[in-house]
């Protein structure tokens, strides 16, 4: 499925929860990893305001996009934030959402 780059150049984004490792699988916690790279993944949330609208999202960033000590409330920049949508069945169930990845996150805004 195809990806769109989303603009930030006018948005303020903050820290709202610490990465966290992103698992492929909660029962053996095996950790999802970059197909590309390999490096393994992490979810952030973000707070991101923009036009008078603040809305949080859960980004995926390689571990290696990530500085360190990122806590709740810490202004920052976000480096090739894209959405994409997916679709899925699970237990006869069709699933469908928007995930967000980000290439990196830099402290500092």
């Amino acid at each position: 499925m195809p990806s769109f780059k989303i603009d930030l150049s006018t948005a303020v984004v903050f820290v709202a929860t610490a990465p966290e490792p992103k698992l492929v699988s909660k029962k053996t916690g095996e950790r999802a990893v970059d197909r590309d790279t390999g490096a393994d993944l992490s979810t952030v949330g973000l707070l991101i305001s923009d036009e008078g609208e603040g809305n949080l999202y859960q980004v995926t960033v390689p571990e290696t996009g990530i500085p360190k000590g990122l806590v709740p409330g810490t202004p920052v920049a976000v480096v090739g934030l894209k959405a994409r949508d997916w679709e899925n069945e699970f237990n006869g169930q069709k699933r469908h959402g928007i995930s967000f990845r980000a290439v990196a996150i830099t402290a500092g805004a």
